[in-house]
């Protein structure tokens, strides 16, 4: 059954930043994720002021653009756009001629306080955004866990207590129900309905929570006869920190009910069923192809201290209630809850595909 919870509060604190151990940063630095960079977060915090940047339709976005002081501004733009290209291309300054710093807005809201930086490329009119946040453990997992385990690729670098993320291209989901959702055409919607039912079983599986709409993007891709619809994560606070399963399912937040409600008038039963078989076959052989790679990063996870004992007892409990697996019985660490989910995804793949070569 595909339903929302509205009354049930299903996050109840503001998750804590935890820092980057060294097990960790050696992580990064092998799989180069570990970079050198020109300008640090807390340098962006010196901004003189700053002005509220509204929307199209006039409304308060929660980013306000910053501005600097003459003396510093040229060397904060010049970092900037060496930062550019350390993350999208070799790190030579051969282009930087051609670049200029349209924005710089900042984000009160939320756990990571980022930094939006706009690009734009003066020969073409071109632009991107990249984002600088303060640098936290769980984000790093979130980050890592996505690009090895979802569809999409994702690059960013992490030096000392900064992070910085390319942009994730897409319509935000709560705007896309606003201003996008009600033009989707009938199969349209019911293409749409299978990835959200991919999506919510993805994020349950690498315990990534509080993807409400606005945490995610749709991203619409034209095939030569029809539109595919694919929902990217784009924040990743909250990887393997609540106890309650129900957070790491989409389908509970009230903030997705449009999804719900539409997969529910667009999908039988059945179909739901087999986009989630489908889903962790996928992923259980993305972990089989990156096996090492998982094994290294569960390595750190497992040693790591990204949550509570109390969340991480309840956690497991749920798991153990779902699964019927007594393995999470053992687990003492987020990191390894999710080994053991891990290995319970690929150990069913495994038995229940009699085609596999072994």
């Amino acid at each position: 059954m595909f339903y929302y919870m509205e009354e049930q509060k299903l996050i109840s604190q503001k998750k804590p930043a935890f820092p980057i151990n060294q097990q960790l940063y050696d992580y990064l630095t092998d799989y180069n994720r570990n970079i050198k960079i020109p300008v640090f977060y807390d340098d962006l915090l010196r901004f003189a002021g700053a002005i509220v940047v509204y929307d199209k339709n006039g409304d308060d976005t929660l980013w306000v653009r910053v501005y600097y002081a003459e003396h510093e501004r040229d060397e904060i733009d010049l970092s900037l756009k060496r930062m550019y290209l350390i993350l999208h291309a070799d790190g030579s300054e051969d282009s930087i001629p051609f670049l200029t710093v349209d924005a710089i807005d900042y984000c009160t809201f939320g756990n990571s306080k980022p930094f939006r930086i706009k690009i734009r490329n003066i020969l073409n009119d071109n632009h991107t955004y990249l984002y600088i946040k303060k640098a936290d453990a769980s984000r790093v997992y979130g980050l890592e866990l996505e690009h090895i385990l979802s569809p999409n690729n994702i690059n960013f670098l992490v030096y000392k207590d900064t992070l910085i993320e390319e942009h994730v291209l897409g319509i935000p989901g709560d705007q896309f129900v606003a201003e996008n959702l009600e033009t989707v055409s009938v199969s349209g919607k019911k293409r749409l309905s299978k990835e959200f039912v991919k999506f919510n079983e993805r994020c349950m599986i690498r315990l990534l929570g509080d993807m409400r709409s606005y945490n995610y993007v749709i991203v619409a891709s034209y095939d030569f006869d029809q539109v595919e619809y694919r929902i990217r994560a784009m924040d990743f606070d909250q990887q393997s920190f609540e106890g309650n399963l129900k957070v790491y399912y989409p389908q509970f937040f009230k903030e997705n009910y449009p999804f719900v409600k539409m997969v529910s008038e667009n999908l039988q039963i059945e179909s739901v069923e087999q986009y989630k078989k489908e889903e962790r076959s996928a992923i259980a052989r993305r972990i089989r192809g990156s096996q090492e790679r998982i094994n290294d990063l569960m390595d750190c996870m497992v040693n790591d201290n990204i949550s509570t004992p109390a969340k991480i007892k309840q956690l497991k409990t749920d798991l153990i209630d779902y699964t019927k697996d007594k393995n999470f019985k053992k687990c003492n660490s987020m990191g390894e809850i999710l080994k053991v989910a891990f290995d319970f995804v690929t150990r069913n793949y495994e038995n229940v595909n009699t085609y596999i070569i072994r």
